[in-house]
């Protein structure tokens, strides 16, 4: 069954097919196993003139990964909705940890969802550069592994006054847009944007 694999293109958005296996297939999930990993093989079908290579997506799931926290964007009762969640990256996808008691997994397990993260707390220097991605696509409630769900760290103690009871989503990103913004002011640390 074919599966996507988020894709960066300079400017533009776009997502390559591939074709996934059974051996691709990790133990340690029930509703859907994180260790399913997306195939390598398969042709890019984009919206824009040329696509930059898959490193593009892997510099985007590794700036995710450098940070904890992001915002997952829903649908709920048919309005936009923004909600902070905890996340891993975990063989090509995106697990969320967030508390049960919001409801807001209830929506979008099943659905289309993006989530982004950024570091734009950092301080911008001509050390640092900001950046900001985000990965759209299905999600599904998991329940992780023991050792995966040691990964994500302790929890907050409470949630809007709520013992935190932890919930996980599991993202199979199809389409990444990566956003970085330079400030060194030689031509090579100019404005850079791979959507």
């Amino acid at each position: 069954m074919p599966s996507s694999r988020p894709s960066c293109t300079s400017g533009r958005t776009a997502t390559s097919d591939t074709a996934g296996t059974a051996a691709e297939a990790g133990p340690g999930v029930s509703g859907g196993s994180l260790g399913a990993g997306p195939g390598v093989s398969g042709r890019s079908r984009h919206t824009g003139p040329s696509a930059t290579s898959s490193s593009d997506t892997s510099r985007a799931m590794e700036l995710l990964g450098s940070v904890r926290y992001g915002r997952l964007a829903m649908s709920m009762r048919a309005l936009p909705f923004l909600a902070v969640a905890r996340h891993l990256v975990i063989e090509g996808r995106v697990v969320l940890r967030m508390h049960r008691g919001l409801g807001f997994h209830e929506s979008c397990d099943g659905s289309v969802i993006a989530y982004g993260a950024d570091n734009f707390n950092s301080p911008a220097s001509g050390v640092q550069d900001l950046w900001s991605v985000q990965f759209t696509g299905p999600a599904e409630i998991v329940r992780p592994a023991a050792d995966q769900r040691e990964r994500f760290g302790t929890g907050p103690a409470d949630v809007n006054g709520e013992h935190f009871d932890p919930v996980y989503l599991r993202l199979d990103p199809h389409v990444a847009h990566m956003h970085t913004l330079a400030f060194d002011a030689t031509p090579s640390g100019r404005t850079h944007s791979v959507t």
